[in-house]
């Protein structure tokens, strides 16, 4: 039991890697011994971070569950991992979601051995950015993700997906090369990678230090737009939004979900733990451009969304929407850091990245549910579908209920507190431009319900289209598998929307002790 408590995070980290390289050996040919293996192997890691939130004290000060190896002992480079709430959730998330996207999966039969490997190893790629507390272990952990998704997206990809892959690997590999440079450069001048060393020593130099002949305000600019540029591709924010759409709509369902789920919370979470943190001042500064930048995404993520006859791509723009109100969070939290409004917003970006997770995996499955029957994600193609599939129906309405954000589920509470911590930072601590960008922002939560209501229509209502009502085309409802992918996400998403304390209390304590 000692030794599960001492090595918690390395065991929840690597057993995905482990079970990975052990499927090396087993028969390719056994399709079904490979799912259940890889689906058994992807629920370890889950329990294992039930364990960890069980035993996670939120009102303990800093990072707990902490570990620390040397890794690169000649720039002071180690492996050191630890969790306060802010990561705890977000480990949380990826634990629940790759199990469910494995689940999603068992209907692949080509190249199953080396299809579920890749999200084992992915798995691996996406804990370590959210456990690592070296910037240089972090930076390894980031661009390791982007390899499993590549392969996903271009093997099981569909029509164009050579295309969707390479431009996903070349916007976020070209968006990370100035958190590379912003990383060396800030291990060179201090002798040290470790965030906590940072975070002290980085905000006590003199604002008349000369750093790299430059001084340290101009500097600290910087590096502080290298670090922004390569969490706001990741996000994505509006402009660097565009690999997403055609990432999204080419990927394996199951591909989509993990991106939606997990991977564009990386983005967000890199804003949360380094850019604040490590910026206080210049987030402040730049807190406008930020929120201008997250209002941009609101309303043109709805906008796109809408104009959408692909049910992949609606659900696609609409990720760029909900991660919108993250940033627009973050940028109210980096402009009054301290206030309450301050933390509120901030309350709410984080529980609205764990809140988006679930909806967006949610709405990616069933609109891949419904592919794999009819073969079409044109929209004009179906109607009146809910008399032949009430049951799928059924649970289409409650997830995109979710996604709108109707009171009593899960994102009402995360958007309500993010548009009410913004504009509470505009009132209270003088910055007009929230309150502007806040107003403008409902535009986008108009169109939000806008997109959602037409997605339904288009799917379940209107005259029924006979195509699909008999013959070799007729309509199948959502099998009992499928169900037990959604059963999980509906559950916490109506649990969240109902009694929210449970996970913002782990949260909040986090927020204050960091804000």
């Amino acid at each position: 039991m000692e030794f599960l408590n001492t090595h918690l995070l390395s065991l929840i980290l690597f057993v995905p890697t482990i079970a990975a390289l052990i499927m090396l050996f087993l028969p390719g040919s056994e399709t079904k011994l490979l799912r259940w293996f890889a689906f058994a192997a992807s629920l370890i890691p889950f329990v294992l971070t039930l364990v960890l939130w069980n035993n996670f004290d939120p009102n303990a000060a800093g990072f707990q569950f902490e570990e620390k190896y040397v890794w690169y002992e000649a720039i002071n480079s180690s492996f050191h991992l630890g969790v306060d709430g802010i990561s705890l959730s977000m480990v949380l998330l990826t634990t629940l979601l790759t199990p469910l996207a494995i689940l999603a999966s068992f209907s692949v039969t080509d190249r199953v051995k080396p299809y579920m490997m890749l999200f084992l190893f992915l798995e691996t790629g996406m804990l370590g950015v959210f456990m690592a507390l070296d910037l240089l272990i972090f930076f390894v952990f980031w661009e390791v993700g982007l390899v499993p998704m590549y392969f996903l997206i271009n093997q099981w990809g569909s029509a164009n997906k050579d295309y969707a892959s390479l431009k996903f690997m070349i916007y976020t590999m070209g968006g990370s090369l100035g958190l590379l440079l912003a990383v060396q450069m800030l291990g060179v001048l201090f002798e040290t990678y470790d965030l906590l060393a940072l975070y002290a020593r980085w905000n006590s130099l003199a604002a008349d230090t000369v750093l790299l002949g430059m001084s340290v305000s101009t500097v600290k600019a910087i590096a502080f737009w290298a670090f922004v540029i390569a969490f706001a591709v990741k996000v994505p924010l509006w402009p660097f939004h565009t690999w997403l759409p055609d990432a999204h709509t080419e990927a394996p369902t199951a591909g989509s979900m993990i991106l939606a789920g997990v991977l564009l919370k990386l983005g967000a979470y890199g804003f949360i733990r380094l850019v604040l943190p490590l910026y206080p001042l210049e987030a402040k500064i730049f807190a406008g451009a930020l929120a201008f930048l997250a209002v941009a995404a609101i309303i043109f993520g709805a906008f796109g969304s809408f104009g959408q006859t692909d049910f992949k791509r609606l659900v696609a723009y609409s990720s760029v929407n909900h991660m919108g109100f993250v940033v627009l969070g973050i940028a109210a939290a980096g402009f009054a850091a301290g206030t309450t409004d301050a933390h509120i917003a901030m309350n709410g970006a984080v529980l609205q990245m764990f809140n988006h997770g679930l909806s967006a995996a949610g709405m990616f499955f069933l609109v891949g549910v419904i592919y794999e029957r009819t073969h079409t994600r044109n929209l004009e193609d179906f109607g009146g579908l809910f008399p032949l599939v009430p049951v799928y129906g059924g649970i289409l309405i409650f997830t995109s209920m979710a996604s709108l954000g109707l009171p009593g589920l899960n994102g009402f509470v995360s958007e309500f507190m993010v548009v009410r911590g913004s504009y509470g930072v505009g009132v209270n601590s003088g910055a007009d431009f929230m309150k502007i960008y806040t107003a403008l922002s409902m535009l986008g939560l108009l169109f939000t319900g806008a997109y959602i209501l037409k997605g339904i229509m288009k799917v379940l209502h209107g005259p029924l289209n006979e195509h699909w009502a008999h013959g070799g085309h007729k309509l199948t409802e959502i099998n009992t598998r499928e169900i037990f992918v959604m059963v999980p996400l509906m559950a916490l998403i109506l649990v969240i929307g109902i009694w929210p304390a449970w996970i913002l209390d782990v949260i909040n304590k986090a927020v204050i002790a960091l804000f």
